[in-house]
């Protein structure tokens, strides 16, 4: 039989002050601690990117030491979890090419 587990009222307190991407958080590094260790599916894609931002890119993480296919995918994780400070990202109206749907530009 498992013991019942006691939270202290500070503990509880700390866990109603979490925001969603924090619960978000904790849950898969328990998932990843606790979970029977296998590996998810990976998809390679093809993405176009302009060379110049790319190699840019690729330099920030070398001086960083950090692989840039990794931290593309850190950003993307970062993305969805809403702790991308982008002011940019994810804003509604922006045409394909960079234009507000309603520019005359």
């Amino acid at each position: 039989m498992r013991p019942v587990p006691f939270f202290s009222d500070e503990y509880l307190d700390q866990c109603k002050r979490m925001k969603a991407a924090d619960v978000l958080w904790f849950l898969d590094e328990f998932r990843r601690l606790y979970a029977p260790a296998r590996r998810t599916g990976s998809r390679l894609i093809s993405l176009k990117v302009p060379e110049d931002l790319l190699e840019a890119f690729k330099a920030k993480a070398r001086l960083h030491d950090v692989r840039y296919q990794t931290q593309i995918k850190r950003l993307m994780t970062e993305w969805l979890v809403g702790r991308c400070t982008d002011a940019n990202a994810g804003r509604r109206g922006t045409a394909r090419h960079g234009r507000s749907s309603g520019s005359s530009v």
